[in-house]
């Protein structure tokens, strides 16, 4: 069965953020104020051929934590999109 998966990598709590903060000091000229902590990530969507649901979240556990992430700096989470 071909199962649609969803990979969300945002980096570890206390490893620094450049991106997310040049976008945070960049949003009130913008308009939008009374936003903080922004964090950045990334998402991969991708199809995984398994028997089950559980087989294929595993395949795509393992997929980001040795591609798609640096498992270091980054966290990785798998679910079934949907």
């Amino acid at each position: 069965m071909n199962y649609p998966i969803v990979v969300d990598v945002t980096l570890r709590a206390g490893i620094a953020d450049p991106e997310g903060a040049t976008i945070e000091r960049a949003l009130p000229a913008l308009g939008f104020d009374g936003v903080a902590h922004v964090r950045t990530g990334k998402t991969f969507r991708f199809d995984v051929e398994a028997l089950d649901e559980a087989s294929a979240i595993e395949v795509a556990h393992a997929l980001a934590e040795r591609l798609l992430s640096n498992p270091v700096i980054e966290r990785a989470v798998a679910r079934l999109e949907g």
